[in-house]
């Protein structure tokens, strides 16, 4: 389940829909049966790489990690161990995972999964406020049903 930070309300909601739970699903099958935690860091990093390689070419690599820093600012919120929350000065350049894998490491594999779903479901829904749900959903289809 996906826990969402609402600033109006100051609480943490669960968040259960369609996209919430392909998300989760399609890390559960990249991590594979019975998978530890450095299976689930592996498949949230190897998804960010793909929607990196996926929508580079459409929003540039600037703006997949701007998307990407935004969303860690936002899901930070909720899961405080999420680095890059908005700490680092200037534009990023281009998606760095360095510090993702890093801090998906030291938790245990619920909590990783559980902030890595959180992390793309934050990114979902940004990329929908700026292009739409639906070419949201044909943009990152590819991905979760590569899973």
């Amino acid at each position: 389940m996906v826990r969402v930070y609402v600033p109006k309300i100051g609480q943490v909601i669960p968040v259960v829909g369609r996209e919430s739970d392909r998300i989760v699903e399609a890390l559960s099958r990249r991590a594979g049966d019975d998978p530890g935690v450095a299976d689930v860091v592996e498949s949230i990093i190897s998804i960010w790489n793909e929607i990196d390689t996926t929508l580079g070419p459409i929003l540039g690599k600037r703006g997949i990690a701007m998307l990407y820093k935004r969303s860690t600012y936002l899901a930070g919120s909720a899961y405080g161990w999420i680095p890059g929350s908005g700490t680092a000065e200037g534009l990023p350049q281009a998606l760095d995972l360095t510090l993702l894998r890093a801090a998906l490491m030291e938790q245990d594999k619920a909590v990783a999964l559980d902030g890595g779903g959180a992390l793309f479901r934050t990114f979902y829904e940004l990329l929908s406020s700026l292009v739409g749900p639906s070419l949201t959903e044909r943009l990152l289809r590819p991905i979760w049903d590569n899973c």
